[in-house]
This record gives C-alpha cells, sequence and structure tokens, in this order.
C-alpha cells in the first residue's frame, strides 16, 4: 500500500512515461495480464490507457490489472492509468521512494 508522498513521487516520474499498455475493444485478456506483468517485472512502473472502443473504463481496466499481477493503481486520469509494483531481486523505482515513517522495520 502507497502512502500519498510515495503515490506523489511516483506520479512524479510517471509524467515522463509513455503508455505502454492498451486496453481495446477486446477487454482484458490473459495475454494483457501476462505483458502487464512482465512490464511490472522489468520496470516497476508502467502507463496504461483504456482506448476508446474499450468496453471498460480506466478506472476499471487499472482495477483489474492490478489486482491480477498484485500492483497499486498510482492514479488514474481521463483514459490514462499508472500502475506500480516493488521488485525486491532488482529495483528500478522503488529504491527511490520516500520512506513510510509509520511502517514498523
Amino acid at each position: 500500500m502507497l502512502n500519498s508522498k510515495q503515490r506523489a513521487f511516483l506520479n512524479a516520474k510517471a509524467n515522463t512515461l509513455d503508455p505502454i499498455l492498451f486496453v481495446g475493444k477486446g477487454g482484458m485478456n490473459d495475454a494483457m495480464i501476462d505483458q502487464a506483468d512482465g512490464a511490472l517485472k522489468t520496470r516497476e512502473l508502467i502507463k496504461g490507457k483504456a482506448l476508446e472502443a474499450c468496453p471498460l473504463t480506466a478506472a476499471e481496466a487499472a482495477n483489474a490489472i492490478a489486482e491480477a499481477t498484485g500492483a497499486d493503481v498510482v492514479r488514474v486520469i481521463g483514459r490514462c492509468f499508472v500502475l506500480f509494483r516493488r521488485n525486491p531481486e532488482n529495483p528500478v523505482v522503488s529504491s527511490e521512494l520516500p520512506k513510510d515513517k509509520k511502517a514498523k522495520n
């Protein structure tokens, strides 16, 4: 679970990203979940987009992908969404995340 400072940090990082995951008229399928899972493993932070023909809203698509991959939804604006999942073996973005002061170590 992300706190507000971490979410703001990730949101700022995501501004420069281009969408790499597109949800189209076919909606969600296993291949899309696998693609999202692989991208999250490699990059930790990805941007996606629900196309106009998509039967799902961007929020519905983001929540479905996040639930299937164990990711956190960082933001949903319009048709775009940003997802984040830590990779403990090879951190890319998570090593720079602000620390959660409330977390017990």
